[in-house]
């Protein structure tokens, strides 16, 4: 999938000369950063090309590199933009937000909180990021993504007003992340949510959701390195970035943290006036009922997620049936404490089991063919992916007959330590490894909700030529002089080595070669790819001698959104 952030530079290798051509082909195929005008009628897919522009258009470019160095003035920028699409800052407190943040795991507990709210019967809003497939996944109402329709007419609501008035404001428009998040507060004044869950972006202090005055309350999941450019190079600074979304007087949780940053914390909720308390243990909550407490979303760290998520539901539905206005206003901080485990509603246990997020710890079982799909992309998100996979590999591989094969798919963006997380993965025995820059095909025109202008491709080839390397070297083999694309003509189709590593030059491309014509819907005839030399899928007998077939696809949310497209064709449709 092609929605990344901008990509180091990384390791030039010799052979990349030879993918030059073929890059510029795609980056053509695959770039467009003219606005197309207005037109009353317009559909979905010219919504979201108009959209993608804000990823390059120049005043786009030059707010991301201002602010850079000043990232206070981001929160100023936003007032400005949201003013301009005609609303106001206090109109937000009208939306009851719940306003989540961390490292690891928010998704996870914006995903629990807010099925716990609709179980409840609150109409609730919910804006996450990134997506996996379609843009509109990052605004739903309920639960459910917005209508193609829904998310047009309020684009273009917000947009033509933005538009209108830049010639006012130096030709200005907001980048892609933050009008999206204009656009979802738009949607859910409009819709009339009862309750808004809003998952922080990068960050939580100068993060552009962080604009939200007075959130009912607040949440922080576990903290770890990412985004070291951006937070800090050391978890504390993040823990400072990330105790920013704390307010005066509204209550927040976190869940429990390494000593460093949980100070950090304190620290942040002390000056702000904030009061902090800390989540207790899953097993601490007392259930009187026959059934064990279950979640929805696997994996042991969701555990923690899910705690959080009954501290933030519980502490919303009090204040929403408190008799009292402005109930929160009355605490300050009093310093950090444990937050008292209670006996969760029926409406939360239901909840909790209820919950489903793609693309996290998620198996999908097509025939012969598993896949396990998880977009950790940071060390210790890696530890929980690997922790669920070997587990539910085995619980697979205990209830099937016959030899099976173990694949990787991988493939890491930014500024992420890929060698750190394919160490990792190293212990499992995979029988192949396979790497593939987030691009859903690399012929046929890609959908536009997974176009990303900020990285070119030869950029995103060249890293997975590094990962490549970096997994020969984890497992002892040396690097084979000379490495390059395998060449029929002047295009490059994928790289060799004298182990089970390949390079492909697509998701799709990756999938069919690793599946081998055994999972149909991969098989599409319409779906064109550039066709594998001989020598390459000779390298596949074990694939088409296996009685099955294991996948692991992870280190990217957007590699991972990019299969669901193929493996779950509904998810695009």
């Amino acid at each position: 999938m092609l929605l990344v952030p901008v990509m180091r530079a990384c390791r030039r290798v010799p052979a990349l000369s030879s993918t030059r051509r073929w890059c510029a082909i795609t980056e053509q195929r695959l770039s467009s950063t003219k606005a197309a005008p207005w037109v009353r009628g317009m559909e979905y897919q010219d919504a979201v090309c108009t959209l993608n522009t804000l990823q390059t258009n120049a005043s786009a470019l030059d707010q991301v590199r201002r602010e850079r160095g000043h990232p206070e003035v981001q929160l100023q920028a936003m007032r400005v933009f949201l003013q301009r699409a005609g609303l106001k800052v206090e109109e937000l407190d009208h939306l009851n937000i719940i306003h989540i943040t961390g490292t690891k795991g928010k998704g996870s507990t914006c995903a629990f909180t807010e099925q716990i709210l609709r179980n409840y019967g609150f109409r609730t809003g919910f804006y996450s990021s990134p997506h996996l497939v379609q843009v509109r996944e990052r605004i739903r109402i309920n639960g459910r993504p917005i209508g193609k329709d829904l998310f047009t007419k309020y684009f273009w609501q917000v947009y033509s007003r933005l538009d209108e008035t830049k010639d006012t404001h130096g030709d200005s428009m907001p980048a892609y992340f933050r009008f999206l998040t204009i656009l979802a507060f738009h949607v859910f004044l409009q819709e009339k949510v009862d309750v808004a869950v809003i998952e922080v972006g990068i960050g939580g202090a100068y993060d552009c959701t962080n604009i939200i005055r007075r959130p009912w309350v607040c949440g922080i999941s576990s903290l770890g390195i990412d985004h070291t450019s951006i937070l800090g190079d050391t978890i504390e600074k993040i823990a400072w970035q990330k105790g920013g979304i704390f307010k005066p007087g509204v209550p927040a949780f976190t869940v429990k943290q390494l000593e460093g940053p949980m100070t950090v914390l304190q620290q942040r909720a002390e000056e702000i006036g904030c009061p902090l308390s800390v989540c207790p243990d899953l097993d601490q909550y007392q259930s009187s009922g026959v059934e064990p407490l279950r979640l929805g979303l696997a994996g042991l760290h969701q555990r923690s997620n899910a705690s959080l998520a009954l501290q933030l539901t519980h502490c919303w539905i009090q204040r929403r049936c408190s008799t009292e206005p402005d109930v929160e206003s009355a605490a300050g901080f009093g310093g950090v404490c444990l937050a008292p485990a209670f006996e969760p509603s029926t409406r939360m246990l239901k909840g909790l089991a209820e919950t489903e997020w793609l693309g996290r710890n998620q198996t999908l079982n097509h025939g012969t063919i598993t896949y396990f799909l998880d977009g950790a992309h940071t060390t210790r998100s890696m530890q929980a992916c690997v922790s669920w996979f070997s587990e539910a590999a085995r619980q697979r591989e205990s209830k099937t007959t016959g030899s099976v094969v173990r694949v990787l798919l991988f493939n890491a963006t930014g500024e992420r330590d890929c060698a750190a997380m394919l160490k990792l993965l190293v212990p499992y025995h995979f029988d192949f490894a396979v790497f593939c820059p987030n691009i859903t095909e690399a012929i046929a025109t890609c959908n536009a909700d997974q176009q990303n202008f900020n990285v070119s491709v030869e950029n995103m080839l060249t890293r997975c030529l590094d990962n490549q390397q970096s997994w020969r070297v984890l497992n002892g083999r040396e690097e084979k002089p000379g490495s390059e694309f395998l060449i029929n003509g002047d295009v490059p189709l994928v790289a060799e080595q004298r182990s089970s590593t390949l390079v492909f030059p697509c998701i799709l491309s990756a999938l069919r070669w690793i599946t081998q014509g055994r999972d149909a819907i991969l098989c599409d005839p319409s779906k064109l790819l550039i066709p594998v030399k001989d020598s390459v899928n000779a390298k596949a007998v074990p694939l088409r001698d296996a009685d099955n077939i294991h996948v692991l696809i992870t280190g990217s949310l957007h590699l991972v959104g990019g299969a669901l497209k193929h493996l779950e064709p509904a998810l695009a449709s």
